[in-house]
């Protein structure tokens, strides 16, 4: 029996950008593939805070060490995450914070 990965939306708040994601996939991979977002790309490791955003509702794991030059603690705690080290675990809503 062959087992497929659950998908989740992804919603970009702000905008009418909705994209899919697959729970093993990075949220920033997922959103170039789709051709969505309104960010350049940086270093796609966690390093240079490009990527930077706030998950605004939905569960995600964080799967990568982020740059804490870019995410402090507290704004971890409060949500806000490099979304190229971030893997979805339920339906997302997500805003751009800079």
């Amino acid at each position: 029996m062959i087992q497929t990965q659950k998908s989740y939306q992804i919603n970009i708040q702000g905008t009418n950008q909705v994209f899919a994601c697959k729970e093993d996939d990075f949220l920033f991979d997922a959103m170039v593939r789709s051709g969505s977002g309104p960010f350049h790309y940086g270093c796609c490791g966690g390093g240079c805070g490009v990527c930077k955003m706030k998950i605004v509702s939905g569960k995600y794991s964080i799967e990568k060490k982020m740059s804490r030059a870019h995410v402090t603690e507290d704004e971890q705690g409060n949500d806000i995450v490099l979304i190229c080290c971030v893997k979805p675990r339920s339906d997302l809503e997500i805003m751009r914070v800079n």
